[in-house]
């Protein structure tokens, strides 16, 4: 289990790190329309399907290394409260119920407008450019698939979990400012008179 859960991970670690690179090609981009449609007066005609494609893109092919590292958001005021093994059952429960019909859900339907947009090859009704969008539908059901994999790690660590008491340890390497925040702080104050 634990190497299934490496690779899954690394994989999704991978797809995510790689797709957020889109953040810096989006501010070229955005950065570009402004200058040309302010300093030169000449808007593009692409310039907001595209920033809407690359978005949509980081976004979604980030949702599986956003999984892999715990930072989805969860209604968590009594979850936190619980037992970890408590907390691994009900989560077991709810991957079932439904993460995995969602998942399953998003990877067939988007299979369906990605093969119907590439059949005639599909392009973008919001500007004249004509933006072909086919490739940005098939994002859909990549993202579910990276989804999906992810899913079956988490569903290994619940039930390493349920078996040790304790979560296995996830990957790390970017932390929530308010937790630094916190941190520091926490370490800044007086421990007591002196």
């Amino acid at each position: 289990m634990q190497r299934y859960i490496q690779f899954s991970d690394s994989l999704s670690a991978w797809f995510g790190k790689a797709f957020g690179w889109l953040v810096i090609l989006m501010t070229i981009g955005m950065s570009y329309e402004v200058m040309v449609r302010y300093l030169f007066n000449q808007p593009t005609p692409w310039a907001l399907d595209i920033s809407f494609m690359m978005y949509g893109t980081m976004f979604m092919m980030g949702g599986a290394y956003t999984l892999s590292r715990g930072g989805h958001v969860r209604g968590d005021f009594l979850y936190r409260l619980w037992s970890d093994r408590t907390q691994a059952r009900v989560d077991l429960v709810l991957y079932f119920l439904f993460f995995f019909p969602g998942i399953l859900a998003l990877i067939f339907a988007g299979w369906k407008y990605a093969a119907r947009s590439w059949n005639y090859g599909e392009v973008s009704v919001n500007s004249p450019a004509g933006i072909p969008i086919y490739q940005f539908k098939t994002v859909i059901v990549a993202a579910g698939i990276l989804l999906f994999l992810q899913g079956i790690a988490q569903v290994m660590r619940c039930i390493m979990c349920i078996r040790t008491g304790t979560w296995p340890p996830l990957d790390w390497d970017v932390e929530e400012t308010e937790t630094i925040l916190m941190q520091k702080a926490t370490e800044e104050q007086p421990h007591g008179p002196a």
